[in-house]
């Protein structure tokens, strides 16, 4: 595996804004079969960069690379891609300046046709912003998907969410490193504030309460909060992870000149034979909403995770039991036809 990169010129974003030059940075793993059936888009998530998600790919893994040619396509703002943190010409929302999924999907649809000369692809497989991300593919390419695997995120962003994912945002740049448009140096308190957040709604109450960070090598609250969280978004950019957080705020399967605002007719669209995974216990895209939207979706299949871990259900790189559930799920997908 390693980085490669594809660029368009001339890139205008759904904000508005023209970028003279747009770079996806993406990773492959295994070989395109000669009759180009075999791709498998991978979008990634929130804060993470390809090398975060590879996990799972893997001879014996939920996806397998002798079998499938792997795509890790890098979301624009993480700072692999197109990004604040490595492009002037990005700004934030002060600046009337955001990514949206419209403008990932896009990009991602060039690579696979320009690059790769795929017309159709096998299967994508997303958690959290991926599985949004997969969404926007099945509703905006619905005769070039054939299945999807939405694990843990929904088609548009509930109200609730949004509010989450603002207070992130006010807690970020609430630090004295924050001018009111940029960081002008390290937002320490910042980044303190924004992981007790997140871990407190990336994992379930009973997942905290029954202290299952213990099995995991930590001394204790804190030291989980500041190892397993704190650190890890120290490594991104704080630029990169407002951005982050704007392309998930405005999450909206609907919000293109295609379906204009049309919800349900955007998932309705999709023509993928489709899974639907909820984490049981994932307070971000609760089991309700998920199964909400897969109503509207019409080759569907739903089930849900019996996991604690929350939202981490999605993305079980330290629970085997979880990822076990989610690879049988994707061996039943893969027999669809």
């Amino acid at each position: 595996m390693r980085t490669q990169f594809w660029q368009l010129e001339h890139f205008e974003l759904q904000c508005g804004v023209c970028l003279p030059r747009v770079t996806l940075a993406y990773a492959t793993y295994g070989q395109l079969s000669p009759r180009r059936d075999n791709l498998v888009l991978y979008p990634t998530s929130y804060g993470a960069h390809h090398s975060d998600i590879d996990w799972l790919i893997a001879p014996d893994g939920i996806l397998d690379p002798e079998r499938w040619f792997i795509v890790i396509p890098n979301m624009l703002g993480n700072g692999c891609s197109t990004s604040p943190s490595n492009d002037p010409n990005c700004g934030l929302r002060e600046d009337g300046f955001w990514f949206s999924h419209w403008d990932n999907v896009r990009l991602q649809e060039s690579l696979v046709r320009q690059h790769f000369g795929v017309e159709r692809i096998a299967l994508i497989y997303g958690w959290s912003m991926g599985a949004q991300q997969a969404y926007h593919w099945g509703a905006l390419f619905p005769e070039r998907v054939e299945r999807i695997a939405a694990l843990c995120g929904t088609a548009k962003t509930t109200v609730h969410n949004r509010l989450f994912l603002e207070s992130l945002r006010a807690a970020l740049t609430a630090d004295p490193a924050w001018n009111g448009r940029r960081f002008v140096g390290v937002p320490d308190r910042g980044f303190r504030a924004f992981a007790c957040i997140y871990a407190s709604w990336a994992l379930s109450q009973p997942f905290f309460n029954q202290r299952l960070y213990e099995g995991l090598g930590y001394a204790s609250l804190e030291d989980y909060l500041v190892r397993g969280w704190e650190a890890n978004y120290r490594r991104r950019d704080p630029h990169d992870l407002l951005a982050m957080l704007e392309t998930w705020i405005r999450c909206d399967v609907s919000d293109n000149p295609i379906y204009q605002g049309d919800y349900q007719a955007a998932l309705r669209s999709i023509r993928a034979h489709t899974l639907v995974m909820a984490g049981q216990t994932d307070l971000y895209f609760t089991p309700a909403d998920c199964r909400a939207e897969a109503e509207y979706i019409p080759n569907v299949m739903y089930k849900e995770i019996p996991s604690l871990w929350g939202h981490r259900a999605g993305n079980p790189y330290q629970n085997p039991v979880d990822a076990a559930f989610i690879r049988d799920a994707i061996q039943e997908l893969i027999h669809c036809s």
